[in-house]
């Protein structure tokens, strides 16, 4: 489908369709065409989404065609058509979702009575005069060229629903695969915290005695920094904390003062208070 294959109207209307202006053009006798980009643009709808929508039907876009249409410049150019046949179609595949809400009325009104409105506009020259002698057969052409309009229109919309089932069913799957995912999460935490409790165990087995509260612990910390503030304010360009942390590791063969022992605490909190007052000894008899 090219430009250079664009039909050529012999007839061109405009309808006011509640303030949009929808152009409607009569290829040949019984075809009339409108341009859905511009009825998608009405209905703030994203063009590119829906040409690829198009394109992937089989019914649309066999009968979809380039046809010559005055723009709103005033000057002709070809514009991607549908039959206005297949219009209801195309508008029913339209989900109100993807619309803003503020126009969702107004895709309701587009599905409701578009087809309608532009039918009766060009019913007169989409619909053949009978001849005198067939006259009686017109209202029968008219009532078959409803019929297939909505045949169509029903056939997409069940389409429609097949890929929302289809979507459902996925979503579905995707559930179920994350229920999987949480159940096995939910027994890996179980496992994790039966071998913490067993890791306690053993530990309280290895060490009876248990390590030291955290008032306790606080207490160390606190006779740490008085050592080494003392020991900062003599020389003031060294890491005094750490070096008392490092002694303290080293003597009593532990990795933080949270880990010493309970049968360590006094011993510990003994040295600290050794050092502090060697050190406040030295410094006097210095001054």
């Amino acid at each position: 489908m090219t430009e250079e294959d664009a039909l050529t109207p012999r007839a061109e209307r405009v309808v006011d369709f509640y303030g949009d202006p929808i152009v409607v053009a009569l290829v040949k006798e019984g075809d009339a065409y409108v341009p859905v980009r511009t009825i998608a643009e009405f209905l703030g709808l994203d063009w590119s989404s829906q040409y690829k929508r198009i394109q992937r039907d089989e019914v649309l876009i066999e009968r979809a065609h380039m046809v010559i249409m005055t723009g709103t410049d005033g000057r002709p150019r070809p514009m991607f058509s549908l039959p206005l046949d297949l219009l209801p179609g195309w508008l029913f595949g339209i989900t109100a979702t993807r619309v803003r809400p503020e126009l969702a009325p107004k895709l309701k009104r587009y599905r409701q009575e578009c087809f309608r409105v532009l039918w009766h506009t060009f019913e007169p020259e989409v619909v053949p005069h009978a001849s005198p002698s067939g006259a009686a057969n017109a209202p029968l052409v008219h009532v078959r060229e409803l019929a297939l309009a909505i045949a169509q229109m029903a056939e997409q919309q069940l389409t429609l629903e097949g890929t929302v089932t289809e979507i459902r069913t996925e979503v579905d799957h995707v559930v179920e695969q994350q229920q999987i995912v949480h159940t096995r999460m939910d027994r890996a935490a179980g496992v994790i915290k039966a071998l913490e409790q067993r890791l306690g165990d053993v530990e309280d087995r290895v060490e009876p005695a248990g390590y030291i509260t955290e008032e306790q612990a606080a207490d160390v910390s606190l006779a740490v920094k008085g050592v080494a503030q003392w020991l900062t304010d003599q020389d003031p360009g060294k890491n005094h904390y750490q070096s008392v942390f490092g002694e303290l590791y080293r003597r009593f063969r532990v990795a933080s003062y949270k880990r010493i022992r309970q049968d360590q605490f006094v011993a510990v909190m003994r040295f600290l208070e050794e050092w502090q007052n060697t050190t406040s000894s030295a410094g006097d008899v210095r001054t």
